[in-house]
């Protein structure tokens, strides 16, 4: 992987852990002071937003971030499309507030969602502007390549959004004190970015009009395809919480809005590689650097599957003790969907840096069309399964749709011109996943006390999962310590050297062999143990709390 590319993958990804880590902790605490219904409420909002905000935001900040990324030879090109965008931010964010404000004043939100939700879309038009301009400064810095400074933002927002919310829901002020930790936060991170976007590129350039021959007609283009393609994918994301508000009572979309939550930890690293790639591939596009291209998207294909993969197969293995530990006992139902979802979320996993590299070409008729597939799939299998079967048919809609997602844009992917299939090595990949889930689900089933499960699985299994993936060749013995070197020192340093030593001469040819050779025996009895335990113990499953 290209060390720059590399380098900024790092960065989102360490600020994405941040965020993760600081979800991860705050997520059961707003559940359990909201409760599964006002939970539920929460979340439809959250979806109906996030649709929302796709016709005043998606085309801006995707369009800022590419086009600033190219850097082109005309005069004061940055200048120019800073401007234009935040222009162009400026007033649909102005017009999205208004007409949310107009809709709810004259009936219209009471009667599409219920009278007892239309007061909070008032803090959505406030949310409206205020998201409007967090996303344009983050993305703004992204397309300058200042991810040490955009990603950090995001962090901002988590905590700031945290220390407001969490205090006034367990006050009892609800709902609506959860979205007032949303514009606090947002508010914070818009003041806080623009003011770094004006450290680099002074902010009265928005007051300037480009010249004539500055490609208006392009980045218009560009940012109306990018709409569609956002709102393909915010359907894929938020359909089924809206249906399911449709058809179930607010505690089911609570516990379903749960398990997504879960299945979504899978996509951190992917969302991070997707963040990066949509700029940092733009210049190899633009200098038709179609080879590097595709051994990017294949490695890139190949590390994910297995990342995903062995986080998959842990929380499987886990699901039926870290759901009630994690939200509570009245969370036991969301146990289900989690694991119908989990083989979706690792389909879009694979999908999301495949489409972030082909929108970096800048073409997105091929994405789009992908995207619409899986979105009428999802669409389609939502509106057949959630009224009979609730939230189990959401999930199954969902993990179908999730997983067309990969399928649509390898053939998009081929359309565009990049193959990110030429490395994959998906046989191997999934042959790593069924090897190790025997021993790692084993693990889980013989391990009765939940809290000492939820300590010795992770670690254990992930142990598993690498050395069945070294000894069926998903994945080579350098190739780890190749992608740690991208990582500042001292574990960039010592990563190289490791590397070197690894792939240097003979001697790295032996050492290798030899360590196929351990992984071998060692990977044969830990598939035969798994299978013993299994025969021996098919009753047995893991305790829960």
């Amino acid at each position: 992987m290209n060390r720059s590319i590399a380098s900024g993958v790092v960065s989102v990804v360490s600020a994405k852990l941040i965020v993760l880590v600081v979800t991860a902790l705050s997520t059961p605490l707003l559940y359990r002071f909201l409760g599964a219904s006002a939970f539920g409420e929460y979340a439809f909002l959250l979806s109906i937003f996030a649709i929302y905000m796709i016709f005043v935001s998606s085309g801006i900040t995707d369009g800022v971030r590419k086009f600033l990324a190219e850097d082109r030879a005309a005069a004061n090109w940055s200048e120019h499309v800073v401007g234009f965008y935040f222009r162009l931010a400026v007033l649909l964010s102005v017009l999205g507030a208004l007409l949310l404000v107009l809709a709810t004043w004259v009936g219209l939100v009471g009667r599409a969602f219920g009278a007892e939700l239309s007061g909070y879309f008032y803090v959505l038009a406030a949310l409206v502007v205020t998201a409007q301009f967090r996303d344009y400064a983050r993305k703004t810095l992204m397309g300058f390549g200042l991810e040490r400074y955009s990603e950090p933002l995001k962090i901002v927002d988590k905590v700031g959004f945290v220390a407001v919310a969490i205090p006034l829901t367990y006050a009892g002020v609800g709902v609506l004190g959860a979205l007032a930790g949303h514009l606090v936060a947002s508010t914070l991170v818009a003041v806080i970015g623009l003011a770094l976007v004006h450290r680099r590129i002074p902010l009265s350039c928005t007051l300037r009009r480009p010249p004539t021959r500055f490609p208006r007609t392009q980045l218009l283009t560009f940012n109306s395809m990018s709409i569609v393609l956002v709102f393909l994918l915010m359907s894929l994301y938020h359909i089924d919480i809206v249906m399911l508000h449709r058809f179930r009572a607010d505690a089911a979309v609570g516990n379903y809005r749960a398990a997504l939550t879960l299945a979504e930890f899978l996509w951190f690293v992917p969302m991070a590689i997707q963040t990066v790639f949509v700029h940092s591939t733009s210049e190899l596009w633009s200098q038709n650097r179609f080879g590097e291209i595709s051994e990017l998207a294949s490695r890139t294909t190949r590390y994910t599957f297995l990342l995903t993969a062995v986080m998959a197969v842990g929380l499987a293995a886990l699901a039926d003790v870290a759901v009630p530990i994690y939200f509570g006992p009245e969370a036991e139902p969301a146990i289900t969907p989690l694991l119908l979802l989990l083989p979706g979320a690792l389909g879009f996993s694979l999908a999301r840096p495949i489409l972030a590299i082909s929108q970096g070409e800048g073409t997105l008729r091929y994405p789009v069309a992908a995207t619409g597939v899986a979105a009428v799939i999802n669409l389609g299998l939502n509106l057949v399964l959630i009224p009979r079967y609730g939230m189990s048919g959401a999930a199954v809609a969902t993990s179908v749709g999730y997983g067309s997602m990969f399928v649509c844009h390898c053939w998009s992917a081929r359309r565009v011109g990049f193959d990110p299939l030429s490395d994959a090595r998906l046989g191997r990949a999934v042959l790593t996943t069924v090897l190790a889930a025997v021993p790692i689900v084993a693990l889980s089933a013989a391990i009765a006390n939940p809290w000492l499960a939820l300590a010795v699985v992770p670690p254990v299994g992930f142990a598993i999962f690498v050395a069945f993936a070294l000894l069926v060749g998903a994945l080579e013995p350098a190739e780890p310590f190749e992608v740690l070197s991208a990582f500042p020192d001292p574990i960039g340093a010592k990563a190289d050297a490791v590397y070197g030593w690894l792939v240097g001469g003979d001697h790295g040819s032996s050492s290798r062999n030899w360590l196929q050779s351990i992984l071998f025996v060692a990977g044969l009895s830990l598939l035969l143990s798994g299978l013993a335990f299994g025969l021996l113990n098919p009753g047995l499953q893991t305790v829960t709390p």
